[in-house]
């Protein structure tokens, strides 16, 4: 059974390695930004409990999974119960790099033009990383990948093999 939460920036490859895990390990799979956040205009982080109780309802309803998002705070409580963490830390560069040429990911955007209209707002996201110090940060990523006691892996380029 592989319980592997992959972490980093925006734009660091997180839900591409986490899907190609999923399809060749048949895992289960969760992105958490479908649970963090409150569907109003313009969005809301959900509250913590309210996400948490969501995040354990998939961990309890999954023998294998990934787990993949940028909330240490939640990532934090699913790495109690996982085996295997990856950090994808990408350069700011490739971050960036990675956005422009991003899918449109529909569980997050109503439309590719909808995504696109946000890659400005996400681009300045991506190029803060190493200077915030909220639950999205690099220092609360360092932070979870050093604390962790189990298997992990830091992936620095796209191109790297798990």
């Amino acid at each position: 059974m592989r319980k592997i939460i992959i972490f980093g920036n925006s734009g660091s490859g997180k839900s591409t390695l986490a899907k190609e895990l999923c399809h060749s390990n048949e895992l289960a799979h969760l992105d958490l930004d479908t649970l963090a956040w409150e569907l109003t205009s313009p969005p809301e982080r959900k509250p913590l409990l309210a996400s948490e109780k969501e995040l354990t309802e998939f961990i309890n309803s999954h023998d294998s999974w990934v787990i993949e998002g940028c909330y240490a705070d939640l990532l934090d409580m699913a790495a109690a119960h996982s085996n295997e963490i990856i950090y994808m830390n990408l350069s700011i560069e490739s971050c960036i790099a990675n956005a422009h040429s991003r899918p449109w990911e529909p569980h997050k955007y109503q439309s590719k033009q909808a995504q696109d209209a946000n890659l400005g707002m996400l681009i300045d996201w991506i190029a803060q990383y190493n200077s915030r110090t909220d639950t999205f940060s690099e220092s609360a990523h360092r932070e979870l990948y050093d604390q962790y006691p189990g298997k992990k892996n830091m992936i620095i380029h796209n191109d790297s093999n798990i």
